[in-house]
This record gives C-alpha cells, structure tokens and sequence, in this order.
C-alpha cells in the first residue's frame, strides 16, 4: 500500500493559487445585484419565515473562508462570507442616499459618524466551471439595517 503525504503536495500550491487569483469581491457583488439586494423566502433561526428581505445597498461583504469540495461526481468551490453593513443614520436602504454619504470619502460626514454592523453571512457555491450553483444566507435578523416584510395569513 502507497502511503500519500498532502502535507507539502503541490494541489495545495495549486489551490492556493487559484483561490488568490479568484475575484471573490465581483462573485459576490455580482450575486447581490442579480438578487436586487433581496432574498425572498427566509427562515429564520426561530422558524419565522419572511416573504423578503432587502438588504442595504451600502453592504460589504468580506471573505472569510474558502472550501474545494470534491465529491465522486462533482468538484465545487464554497466561498464564505462576512456582510457588512452601515448606518449613515438615514434610510440606508435608498441607494441614492447612500451614494451621496458615500462620496465623503474624507470621513467627515455631515449626520454623525456611521455604524457599522455584521447584518450575516452569505454562503455562495459555484461548480467547477465557476457557475453559480447554490446560496445560504444565516441573518441577523434583529438588525436595523435589513428591511423586513413578512405577510400573515389572518
């Protein structure tokens, strides 16, 4: 029997090549505007469905793991992400306003200083030939930033 040490073994140069020359940044700005910055049928942790929720348009989303999968027939990337958001302290949600706030670039914003908050994580999953394949989205669903619209039947 062959024994195979992974250790030093040049797939992890290759995928960590791969991985650094990735766009992740465009992947994930490029799904968020598909979606229009809105997910439509969430549950929450609680089992409370929301019919959609939008997000800010001034979100952030900052990579905090990657994952290459392979399985007898398939081979996909999972690619994890921290979502950022901030409060100018104004409707967030208009992406005019936020336009206009974020063209302080030199700090000094005229309303106060912004909060900025974790509203969650996005989880995006692409196949081999980097197509999107599927999303999961974990929200803080208490958060400020997120616009909320859940529908009851009565």
């Amino acid at each position: 029997m062959t024994t195979l040490q992974l250790k030093n073994h040049q797939i992890w140069q290759d995928l960590t090549e791969i991985l650094e020359n990735l766009d992740t940044n465009s992947l994930v700005q490029k799904h968020l505007e598909q979606c229009f910055y809105t997910i439509n049928g969430y549950w929450d942790e609680q089992d409370e469905y929301y019919d959609s929720i939008r997000l800010p348009h001034t979100i952030e989303a900052e990579l905090v793991s990657s994952f290459v999968g392979v399985t007898q027939d398939n081979r996909f990337l999972k690619l994890k992400f921290s979502l950022i958001g901030t409060d100018f302290g104004t409707d967030c949600i208009n992406p005019a306003a936020a336009a206009i706030y974020a063209a302080y670039d030199d700090k000094s914003y005229p309303f106060g200083y912004p909060t900025i908050q974790n509203i969650g994580e996005l989880v995006l999953i692409y196949n081999e030939n980097l197509e999107f394949v599927d999303e999961n989205w974990l929200l803080d669903i208490d958060s400020p930033l997120l616009d909320k619209r859940q529908f009851t039947n009565t």
